[in-house]
């Protein structure tokens, strides 16, 4: 059953994308910019929807007092796709640093350009990023917000976490706040795999980290809240869900972090 759900959801949600690109780009670009957000963030609650009616995987948010007004630097958990995503309608106007080539793809890019994202050649870094910083810093005088992913990519549930030192420079540079957050979608929307399982996914929004503070400071202050927050997620969601698939990472957090050993029958891989 979660095989046909999960394939299910999953073509429903890539028709979803193509069927709102397609009836709503009229609206998009004649739409100001800011104004126009109200279409990528319908799409998004849209998959929030499905997957709760097609998989039964909800989602609950924690926290929202801490989001600052303003710009500010937002530092989530990086562990599925659905994270890259579905924090969208919980801010005012985010933006990215991201690949220059995405710009380049036919409807996507031109929707990426019309939200002023970032887009970085994959050149040298040290000629780079100076030109990305003054972007970057143009957006966040104008109140936006930067999502920055610490990890720089999606890491399994549960693994050591590996931050870059980038968001430590990034936040020293602009002299705002960092929105960190924790979360653990990948027990629920695994990466690399099309298997959905039903569940609670639970987004912590953390007390913001104020400016002012050394890059290592910063770096150290941003590992332990996010770390400590995700591992009390982890915990709570597979005590209320005994039957969860576990990957390796997690289920080897979850007893260091516990001293309960789960059932070895039901491990993905």
């Amino acid at each position: 059953m979660i095989i046909l759900r999960s394939a299910l959801f999953n073509v429903l949600f890539y028709l979803n994308l193509i069927a709102q690109m397609i009836l709503f780009t009229p609206a998009y670009f004649l739409m100001r910019r800011k104004a126009a957000w109200v279409i990528p963030k319908n799409w998004v609650r849209s998959n929030h929807w499905l997957l709760e009616k097609v998989v039964g995987t909800t989602h609950t948010v924690e926290g929202l007092e801490n989001i600052p007004q303003g710009g500010y630097i937002i530092a989530p958990k990086h562990q599925s796709f659905w994270d890259a995503y579905a924090l969208l309608p919980y801010l005012d106007d985010p933006f990215y640093i991201l690949k220059r080539e995405l710009v380049w793809i036919p409807l996507f890019g031109w929707y990426v350009a019309k939200m002023r994202m970032v887009p970085i050649n994959r050149g040298s870094k040290e000629k780079i990023m100076p030109a990305v910083l003054e972007k970057t810093k143009r957006q966040m005088d104008n109140g936006r917000q930067l999502i920055i992913y610490p990890e720089g990519t999606r890491k399994p549930v549960g693994a050591e976490p590996a931050y870059r030192y980038g968001i430590a420079r990034i936040y020293a540079e602009l002299d705002v706040p960092v929105l960190p957050v924790a979360i653990v979608a990948g027990l629920f929307w695994p990466r690399r795999k099309f298997l959905r399982y039903p569940g609670n996914i639970k987004v912590r929004f953390l007390p913001p980290i104020e400016p002012g503070l050394s890059p290592d400071a910063f770096m150290e202050k941003l590992i332990s809240v996010t770390e400590t927050a995700t591992d009390e997620l982890l915990v709570d969601a597979i005590r209320k869900n005994p039957d969860l698939p576990l990957g390796k990472h997690a289920r080897k957090r979850f007893e260091e972090l516990t001293g309960v050993e789960t059932a070895r029958d039901s491990v993905s891989v």
